[in-house]
Formats: C-alpha cells, sequence, structure tokens
C-alpha cells in the first residue's frame, strides 16, 4: 500500500468521522464531540497538505508547458523556477507522510550527550566539532542551545559534552543522529601526517516533563562538590557541583556548569528525567519485533551510523547508504540535506507498518 492507497483509506476515516459529527445525538456526548473534532481536525491537514501538492504539481506542469513555447533567453529564469517548485513538492511530500505517521515525540525538545570515544585527544577534538555542527544547524533552524555540562579537554576538544536544544521539531530532525560517529582524517596531534580513525557516540533524548516520568525523592542519592574545568583548575571554590544517583536504577547524572547549587541540581534532575524516560522507550523498544529494532532512529548507541573521511571530503551514512560529498559544508551545520535523506527513509519503514495495520 502506497501514500495514495493509505490517503484513500483515512478519507474513509474522514466520512465517518464528519458522518458521526452531523448526528443528533452527539451534542448529548461532549467528550466523544471533543474526540471526534480532534480527528476530523487531523485528518483535514492531511487532505489540506494533499491538496497544497497538487496545486504545485498543476503550477509546475504549466511552468514546464511555458519551457516549451519560451525563447532561449527566457528559460534559465523558467528553469529556476521550476527547481524551485520541485524543492517545495518535495518538502510537501515529506510533510504528508510526517502527518501520515506521526510520532508522539516529534514536538519535544532534546537533550543531546556527546562523548568521546576511541582515539585519545583526537576523538575529543571530534567531539567539539559534532557540537559545533549541532550549534550551527541549531543556528539555522533558529532553535536554542543550552549547555548543561561539559568536561574539556586542555587542546579545547570534549570528553563530554550535553546540551539541551529547544524549538520547532527539533526531535523529529536531530533523532537519527543517535550512534557512533567516526572521524577518518590526520590528527593536529599526528605529526607523521598518517590517517587516523577516531569517533565519538552521539545520544538524543527527548526532553521528559514530571508527568512522563515520575522520580520518588527518596529513591536518589544528591551530593554536592566542587566544579573543575579543563586541566584540573577550579572554577569556584564553592561546592556548587550536584551529582545525582537514582538507586533503583543505578543512572548517575552530574551537573557543575552554573555557579548556583541550584541551577545545578534542577538540570541535573532535568537530565536525570530525560535518561530514565529513555529508558522507559528503549525497554518498549525491546518488546517490539525485530523489523520495528531495526528501524532507523531506534536509538542503538552502539551502532555506527556514520563516517566523516577527510581525505575525500565524504561523509556516508551507513544505515540508509548515502554519500555526500560536502563534509566541510556539513560540518558547518548543513544537515537539511541528510536529515530529509533519513526521515524519509525511516517514514518508508513507518508507512509499511501502517499499511499492515489498516490493512
Amino acid at each position: 500500500m502506497n501514500p495514495v492507497e493509505i490517503l484513500d483509506s483515512l478519507r474513509k476515516q474522514l466520512r465517518e468521522v464528519e458522518k458521526e459529527l452531523s448526528s443528533p445525538e452527539i451534542s448529548s456526548n461532549p467528550d466523544k464531540l471533543m474526540e471526534l473534532s480532534k480527528k476530523h481536525a487531523e485528518l483535514r491537514e492531511i487532505f489540506v497538505i494533499e491538496e497544497k501538492i497538487e496545486a504545485k504539481e498543476r503550477e509546475l506542469r504549466e511552468w514546464e508547458d511555458l519551457l516549451e513555447l519560451s525563447p532561449p533567453d527566457e528559460q534559465e529564469e523558467i528553469k529556476q523556477t521550476l527547481e524551485q517548485l520541485q524543492s517545495e513538492i518535495e518538502k510537501l511530500h515529506i510533510e504528508l507522510k510526517m502527518r501520515l505517521v506521526p510520532d508522539e515525540n516529534s514536538d519535544r525538545n532534546i537533550i543531546v550527550e556527546i562523548r568521546a570515544g576511541t582515539g585519545g585527544e583526537e576523538a575529543a577534538l571530534f567531539s567539539a566539532d559534532l557540537f559545533r555542527m549541532y550549534t550551527r544547524f541549531a543556528e539555522r533552524s533558529g532553535w536554542k542551545i543550552d549547555v548543561l555540562d561539559v568536561n574539556e579537554t586542555d587542546l579545547g576538544g570534549y570528553k563530554e559534552i550535553i546540551f539541551e536544544i529547544k524549538g520547532r521539531d527539533v526531535f523529529r530532525k536531530l533523532r537519527y543522529e543517535s550512534g557512533v560517529h567516526r572521524v577518518q582524517r590526520v590528527p593536529r596531534t599526528e605529526s607523521g601526517g598518517r590517517i587516523h580513525t577516531s569517533a565519538a557516540s552521539v545520544a538524543i533524548l527527548p526532553e521528559a516533563t514530571e508527568l512522563d516520568v515520575k522520580i520518588d525523592p527518596s529513591e536518589l542519592r544528591i551530593d554536592t562538590f566542587r566544579s573543575s574545568g579543563a586541566g584540573g583548575q577550579h572554577v569556584n571554590k564553592t561546592e556548587s557541583a550536584v551529582r545525582i544517583v537514582h538507586i533503583p536504577t543505578g543512572i548517575t547524572v552530574s551537573v557543575q556548569k552554573d555557579r548556583s547549587q541550584h541551577q545545578n541540581k534542577a538540570r541535573a534532575m532535568e537530565l536525570l528525567r530525560a535518561r530514565l524516560f529513555d529508558m522507559m522507550q528503549q525497554d518498549q523498544l525491546n518488546k517490539m519485533s525485530q523489523k520495528r529494532k531495526s528501524q532507523i532512529g531506534s536509538g542503538d548507541r552502539s551502532e555506527k551510523i556514520r563516517t566523516y573521511n577527510f581525505p575525500q571530503n565524504r561523509v556516508t551514512d551507513h544505515r540508509i547508504n548515502y554519500t555526500s560529498y560536502r563534509l566541510m559544508e556539513i560540518l558547518d551545520g548543513d544537515l537539511e540535506e541528510l536529515v530529509s535523506k533519513l526521515i524519509e527513509a525511516d517514514l518508508e519503514i513507518r508507512l509499511n507498518e501502517l499499511k499492515d495495520s489498516l490493512e
């Protein structure tokens, strides 16, 4: 079943919902009325996007006809218009697929954890490169970044950096970044000019609220200690850093960024809640079918997902076998193309699951 067939099935659902909404009895059942009204609005949004696609495709055909009849000096401008329309249609198709298979976490903010892996100092420098890449992408997307905690090396790399990203569609676009990122290049620390392979792991945690995860204060052990920076120097002389241990799971978080113990504790609780929520989701994932577990963006942190090869100016995403030769642009935050490819591949899997549920 392709998206067209799924739309036909949803169109039938829309007619059924409209029929129920028009029945005289519905006014005496406020809860049912609210439920049906919400369902009607969600379905209508899908078909509004479909109508936009059809309108853009009609416009595209008109410009294609015009191109055939136009003189050579006008064709370049018409071709640019055609490219723009094709790009708009592609984005609408992706938006339509997203509406067909919505994700309950898609509107959440996220906490990102980047940790240096194999490769020593070079892995820490690569972690800093990844942080800059996400920072630049966030700037391009109009998102806000807030660093929660960082463990910096003497050369400016990061053994670990944890930060929050807030904004529209943050989780929807960056959920696919979880996993091991590998870099192949001549390290700054290498005098012999040999290419090394280093790695860093990225974890994307959807932000959780107190309603998502209830934490019993009696199950927490909270310690304070002095903050320290790169090289071990003290950031301040007060015990403002906070470490929280969730005793039932053994999950430990620590935050030392702020000079205020109160602020660090609040940030640590936010991070702990996100990790517990992520653990709950991973447990649910493990109970699902192998097909679902292999889905792109499933969050397997041990999976090697991407290679950044500097000698070949190449970035390869191994999950979808996609390669781009725009390495420097990508590291500068131009992630839109990669993100779009990953979303499309993931949506195809989820559309097939929807197909199975509708048949």
